[in-house]
């Protein structure tokens, strides 16, 4: 009997001290949600996004268009005389001046003809002499009657055919000058020479025209454009009646790897006649290169600014999102602060930025960063507009931190509660007086 009451009595003090360990931790957990309540109540601040306010302006329609790089004089060296190339007088690859020697052909062969010019020219001289005495004699005689008038008329044409044989000769040794200084072969203009096209001991024609060298002028390219004609019949209306195909329009000039030249040419002019064959127009426009950056032949990439938009409105290109299923849009924040979608038509790239040619009005704010916060919010949540600068980026609010000792759930406590009286009832009727059974009893005895 004793050991039985013993055995009640303990089961009596287990279920008791689990009764007050589970109103202690109720207890605790309420007090905490008193404490965290006021702050967990509290309304977030709007988020912040960086804008710009849209303003119209004049902008220029750009257009990116691939080119061929062109010299702006380009001159075949060739040979004029026949011969033997005796010399060559330049450095391949060199720049060189206009008239400077590049070549020696044999010119013995012509300096035997000047000398032969020169020759005939003294025998034609020495004939008119003798026919012009002879007509000054005749002269009187025949005042005179002494000679018939038939005689005086012969000397004179002999005379004349005297004078005309002098002027022939002096032709003819004026031809083999030229030719004999065709063998010094000269550049006709000035610039960068290529290779050699013949070696010394080669024989050159006249006939055949052949190539010695290629001289091109490259401080100055030539672009040779290439557009499609509904390009610029695009850019055309998009301009409207203050604008056209302008004259003298900046070019800036790209190269393979993506960098732009510091020097910008001009649009030259724009052809007003389109290839049948490829419907695209011809463009050419100049630009200087002075340190060689471009080659001809080579083929760049040109922004051209072919027309003048009188009211744009320039966008960053973080701003906009492009090819959505509903075209091009971005979001502007209105009145009330709240964000919404909105459709634009893209004109053209400027930089780092877009020309927006319609969908937006001047003075409206459109978002350029803070996109991450708009994705984390329902629609029409309203948000905090601050002015946007290139290179800055909006900070994201902090999260709320948790509170250092977060209250257990309720849930949790019942069901701690609940297991402790299983095992207290799952206790065999023999265990000893003051055994201690799972953590919950020894947790009541240590608040006690």
């Amino acid at each position: 009997m004793r050991s039985a009451h013993s055995s009640t009595l303990s089961l009596t003090r287990i279920a008791a001290s689990t009764l007050i360990a589970v109103a202690l931790l109720s207890a605790c957990g309420k007090k905490d949600d008193a404490q965290a309540g006021p702050g967990a109540g509290a309304r977030m601040p709007p988020p912040e996004v960086g804008v710009i306010t849209t303003k119209f302006e004049s902008v220029a329609l750009q257009t990116e268009l691939p080119a061929r790089a062109e010299p702006v004089r380009v001159a075949q060296v060739r040979a004029r005389v026949n011969g033997v190339v005796l010399k060559r007088l330049f450095t391949e690859g060199s720049e060189v001046k206009e008239g400077q020697s590049l070549f020696q052909i044999d010119p013995a062969p012509y300096q035997a003809q000047v000398a032969a010019a020169q020759a005939d020219l003294g025998r034609a001289q020495a004939t008119l002499t003798q026919a012009a005495a002879q007509a000054e004699r005749y002269k009187p005689l025949v005042e005179a009657n002494a000679i018939s008038k038939q005689e005086y008329t012969n000397a004179v044409a002999a005379q004349k055919q005297a004078e005309a044989s002098v002027a022939a000769s002096r032709a003819q040794v004026r031809i083999a000058q030229i030719n004999s200084g065709y063998a010094n072969v000269n550049a006709p203009i000035s610039g960068r020479i290529g290779r050699a096209l013949v070696t010394e001991g080669a024989l050159v024609s006249a006939a055949e025209g052949t190539e010695l060298a290629l001289i091109q002028q490259t401080n100055t390219m030539y672009l040779n454009i290439t557009q499609s004609a509904s390009e610029v019949q695009r850019l055309r209306k998009q301009a409207g009646s203050n604008g056209g195909m302008a004259k003298d329009m900046p070019v800036t000039v790209m190269l393979d790897d993506g960098t732009e030249l510091p020097t910008r040419g001009r649009l030259l002019f724009s052809d007003v006649t389109v290839d049948p064959g490829t419907g695209q127009v011809t463009l050419r426009a100049t630009v200087p290169n002075a340190d060689n950056a471009l080659l001809p032949g080579q083929y760049v990439r040109v922004r051209v600014a072919q027309a003048q938009l009188p009211n744009g409105v320039i966008v960053p290109q973080q701003a906009v999102t492009r090819g959505g299923a509903q075209g091009d849009t971005l979001m502007v924040v209105g009145a009330d602060n709240k964000p919404t979608p909105r459709t634009v038509k893209i004109g053209s790239q400027q930089g780092s930025s877009w020309v927006v040619t319609e969908g937006l009005k001047e003075g409206e704010r459109v978002v350029v960063d803070g996109f991450q916060k708009l994705q984390m919010l329902p629609p029409g949540t309203p948000v905090k507009a601050v002015p946007w600068q290139a290179g800055t980026q909006t900070t994201a609010s902090a999260p709320a931190v948790a509170p250092a000792s977060a209250p257990a759930p309720a849930g949790a406590v019942a069901d701690a509660g609940k297991a402790a009286a299983a095992t207290a009832r799952q206790m065999p009727a023999s265990a000893p007086s003051g055994s201690t059974v799972g953590a919950a009893p020894a947790a009541a005895s240590t608040s006690r």
